[in-house]
């Protein structure tokens, strides 16, 4: 039987803490380092797992990937040096602060060709959501005429949180809810229409008062004519979380996500069918998930790509990349947004 492969994580808040339940129970890994700053000491816990309070000595025990669950600023820096250790790493999105957060790491995971990079969307995994990109593959509903999305956040639970001051810094996220929870969003309108060629905005910090924004409200549209409207909220008052996709004979509307707050309501999936004599009352399916896998199939996959040398299928340098771009196109077609806070949509060059 051949041994597991030796993982450390980097952050070993909420997150570390929920990825290390996932890579444990893979029968190919086991976790046997972690690192956080608000440890107080190195130190090994009675689960046999080293404890480190920084990501340096963490990167001197002998693993073999490194899973960096860290707050925006250090995040890539860290991804970095995971990489020039010889190591796969698995970084939580987003990839930055900034793009050319992002390129910087391009730059030297092609000096590693050898080593596998991916992002955490771990949305595309959610059981509603590969269901739903089935449906739109296949053709069975006919094209994608439109799409509108909305992602939010209550106020109890965002922004004025103890625990997620981080978030509220500039200089320490790079963004707010829009490059926190809104990326996802991004990124599964990305997944079923392609990349978009108009980007229209608005963004806006007016009700919290942070240097970051607090709504980003986005109308988005494809060369093939694909029209996309996104709302990404902090002042939603409840978690939530909606994705309508309309195509030629039918509509998908997924609505609810499962997560580890369990506060985003039942993920469901609804599919309905255009009858040209419904009426407006036309024929639909729902379809309820009881389990998020998405964790423990994005994880799968990633170890699936490490051992067996196959390509990172979801979360890719290039994934992450086209993402966070179109993140920042949303920003700055603002142009009052993009001034105040001298923001750039350019990808930097990276070798």
């Amino acid at each position: 039987m051949l041994s597991k492969l030796k993982v450390g994580i980097a952050g070993y808040g909420v997150v570390g803490k929920r990825r290390r339940l996932f890579i444990d129970q893979h029968q190919s890994l086991r976790t046997i380092a972690v690192c956080d700053r608000t440890f107080l000491d190195n130190d090994t816990p009675k689960d046999g797992v080293k404890y480190y309070t920084n990501y340096e000595d963490l990167l001197s025990e002998d693993i073999d990937i490194l899973f960096v669950c860290m707050t925006n600023d250090i995040a890539p820096e860290v991804t970095i040096s995971g990489l020039n250790q010889g190591v796969h790493v698995f970084c939580e999105k987003p990839p930055g602060r900034d793009l050319s957060d992002i390129a910087k790491v391009i730059e030297c995971e092609r000096k590693h060709p050898e080593l596998k990079l991916k992002y955490g969307f771990n949305h595309r995994y959610h059981d509603s959501v590969r269901d739903a990109f089935d449906i739109v593959r296949e053709q069975k509903l006919g094209r994608i005429i439109n799409m509108r999305g909305v992602y939010g956040k209550s106020k109890l639970l965002s922004f004025d949180s103890q625990s997620s001051q981080w978030r509220t810094k500039r200089a320490l996220a790079g963004g707010g809810i829009l490059l926190d929870q809104g990326i996802h969003m991004v990124d599964m309108m990305r997944l079923f229409a392609g990349e978009f060629s108009d980007v229209y905005s608005f963004v806006s910090n007016n009700y919290w008062n942070h240097d970051v924004e607090d709504n980003a409200y986005a109308l988005m549209r494809t060369d093939d004519g694909i029209v996309a409207m996104l709302h990404s909220s902090a002042t939603e008052w409840r978690h939530r979380f909606r994705l309508e996709i309309t195509l030629a004979q039918g509509m998908i509307i997924l609505s609810g996500i499962l997560s580890g707050s369990k506060s985003y309501g039942a993920e469901t999936m609804t599919v309905v069918y255009s009858d040209e004599d419904d009426r407006g009352e036309p024929s639909e399916v729902v379809t309820n998930y009881s389990q998020d896998n998405s964790w423990r199939d994005e994880i799968a996959e990633f170890a699936d790509a490490v051992i067996n040398g196959t390509a990172i299928k979801y979360g890719s340098s290039m994934d992450a990349l086209n993402t966070m771009h179109l993140v920042f196109r949303i920003y700055c077609a603002d142009e009052e947004w993009r001034a105040r806070y001298e923001l750039t949509d350019t990808i930097p060059e990276y070798e």
